[in-house]
């Protein structure tokens, strides 16, 4: 039986897959006022999309922050996506770690909402360009 692999389009929308499931979830939190847990996911959205974006290539990395970075300097200052983008996705990424790991970190209704809006329009931005590849 012939084992069926794929192609890097196909490892994209697979990563593309996870990026909307955790972005389902992070919507969940929030209206279940989690915003701690809906900050994270909503950060795990983002990071599955910019992987999948790097999976085109193929290119992979070990940390979260070699992804990001890759794609802040390959794609965000290429002007492949707008500017402001890769300061929203560092504030994800800072505001995920201070959900995580600060104990007196208060995280609130506004700024999750911020956060999930962020991972949903990074989501959008990123499902145009897969499909246009």
């Amino acid at each position: 039986m012939a084992e069926s692999r794929g192609n890097v389009k196909d490892i994209a929308l697979y990563k593309l897959d996870r990026a909307k499931e955790d972005l389902e979830s992070a919507e969940i939190e929030l209206q279940a006022e989690k915003y701690r847990a809906s900050n994270k996911r909503a950060y795990y959205s983002a990071f599955h999309a910019i992987d999948a974006v790097l999976a085109l290539e193929p290119i992979a990395f070990k940390k979260h922050k070699d992804v990001i970075a890759y794609f802040n300097k390959n794609y965000v200052h290429e002007g492949k996506f707008p500017a402001d983008i890769g300061r929203r996705i560092h504030e994800l990424e800072e505001i995920r770690h201070e959900s995580d790991y600060s104990d007196f970190f208060i995280a609130s209704k506004e700024d999750s909402m911020e956060q999930v809006n962020t991972a949903r329009e990074l989501l959008a931005l990123v499902e145009t360009f897969i499909q246009t590849k």
